[in-house]
Parts: structure tokens; sequence; C-alpha cells
């Protein structure tokens, strides 16, 4: 059994910068791929970005890419999601999410088995 925990969202102004971390509990957290996906108001949840097992690869949506980075510490157990240049379009709460296999279809909500509680992210414009 996984458990997720984000933080680090909050209110920023647009081209602001905000790192969220996710703390994950489990012995099989840092063998397997995590994902962070987020939902805005009144849209559905949407792929943001995953990483693999290993860390060595990662896969981002296209709003995102050049922006954001994900990343992990397997030895603290540790996931980040390191959001640049934000705009009123990334206001969402952010969830990140883990999975039971080390890749494969790291965009869909399904492939995830566990899910944190997700974290508010507010961009003003």
């Amino acid at each position: 059994q996984v458990q997720l925990v984000e933080s680090g969202g909050r209110l920023v102004q647009a081209g602001g910068s905000l790192r969220l971390s996710c703390a994950a509990s489990g012995p099989t957290f840092g063998r397997y791929a995590m994902g962070w996906f987020r939902q805005a108001p009144g849209k559905e949840r949407e792929f943001v970005a995953a990483i693999s097992g290993s860390g060595g690869g990662t896969y981002y949506a296209d709003s995102v890419k050049g922006r954001f980075t994900i990343s992990r510490d397997i030895i603290q157990n540790m996931g980040y999601l390191q959001m640049n240049i934000l705009g009123p379009e990334d206001t969402a709460v952010y969830y990140c999410a883990a999975a039971t296999m080390a890749w494969g279809l790291v965009m869909t909500q399904s492939f995830y088995n566990y899910w944190g509680q997700g974290t508010q992210v507010t961009v003003s414009s």
C-alpha cells in the first residue's frame, strides 16, 4: 500500500514559480512510475507529467513542456514538480499519483493505483 501526500500549493503571481512535493510511504514507491495530474474548476482531471520508476524517463503534457520539471528522490521517497513561468491557466488542484508498474500509459489516470488528496495552486494574473 502506498500513501501520497502533496504539499507546496499556494497563491502565486503569473510568471512566478512553485515547487510541489509529494511525500510517499510504502516500500515499493521507488520502483514504480509516478505522475502529476491537475483539475481546474469545471474541468476534467488532466495529465501533467510522469517519471519512470528509475527516474530516467519523463513525459510531459504539451501544455507544460519546457516550463515544468518532474523529479523524484527514491531514497527519500519524494516526488517533485517544479513549475516555472506559471500562468492563470495553470490554476488547479494538483494531484500526485503512483503506479505499480515502472512505465506504461503514464498519461492515463487508469495507469495509477494510488492518489494523493491534492494541493491547490492558484495563479493570479
